[in-house]
């Protein structure tokens, strides 16, 4: 763990959130309609971003936002949207996340205990639907240590894969953490290492995960923001962020701080 916190730092002034947002949001170029969950700060300041690189094109909805969401119903009508095929792109994270890309929002232990599991999480809410109907899920999680990204997950809230005989137009697409990025073959249904955030080694990033996954002869270093990116990113949608996400706004960019 603190080997993973050390790894994770400041490279030439470029946070370890912001290279997450900003290869989350590389992700989003070309889409029409992005949503984000209501506790989801990082996918929210990438689709942001990718909404003021595109020109204003993209449509983001942010599910809670009164300024940043064309939803009249609440969660209900973002259901709605993804089961009619009208989302192109979804986030979702995981008190577990294994290398099947199933995720466990329930708990951890004995879960047929449950709800005197040892350690219980905030609940489900739809991710297992929305996995199932939204083309691109983009998985993320602010920790990378072999307690988040498990071997094999205590319950699994949300199945990264189906069997072939059951249609799922969606499910995972990537894996984004403070050390590096994974994308995953719906097919063999497994991760393989895309890239490796600047300071962060091969070798880093198989000691901090539990689950096996592929890894390339070469492994390219994720790119760095660019510099119009940066200044977007710490202006217009800082100040965006801040409107939906307050306390990350601050933390992260110092917005809305006395």
């Amino acid at each position: 763990m603190s080997k993973t916190k050390s790894k994770a730092a400041e490279t030439d002034g470029i946070s370890p959130i912001e290279y997450m947002i900003t290869a989350i949001s590389g992700m989003l170029d070309g889409l029409a309609h992005v949503a984000v969950g209501a506790r989801s700060p990082i996918p929210g300041s990438a689709a942001h971003l990718a909404k003021a690189r595109s020109g204003r094109r993209l449509r983001v909805s942010i599910l809670g936002s009164r300024k940043h969401s064309s939803f009249t119903d609440g969660a209900r009508e973002l259901f709605d949207c993804a089961g009619q095929g009208r989302i192109d792109a979804f986030f979702l994270s995981g008190g577990q996340i294994d290398g099947k890309a199933n995720i466990n929002l329930v708990g951890i232990g004995d879960i047929a205990a449950y709800p005197r599991a040892e350690v219980r999480f905030p609940g489900s809410f739809g991710s297992a639907y929305l996995y199932y109907v939204v083309p691109r899920v983009i998985l993320f999680h602010q920790e990378h240590s072999p307690r988040v990204l498990v071997d094999k997950v205590d319950f699994i809230s949300a199945p990264g894969t189906s069997p072939p005989d059951v249609f799922r137009p969606g499910g995972p697409y990537a894996l984004v953490t403070p050390l590096c990025v994974f994308r995953f073959d719906r097919t063999r249904a497994r991760f393989t290492l895309a890239s490796t955030h600047p300071g962060v080694s091969v070798a880093d990033v198989r000691a901090a995960t539990g689950f096996d996954y592929d890894e390339p002869d070469s492994v390219p270093v994720t790119p760095a923001p660019s510099a119009a990116d940066l200044a977007l990113l710490r202006g217009e949608v800082a100040r965006a962020v801040a409107d939906t996400y307050p306390a990350f706004a601050a933390k992260a960019w110092g917005i809305g701080r006395a």
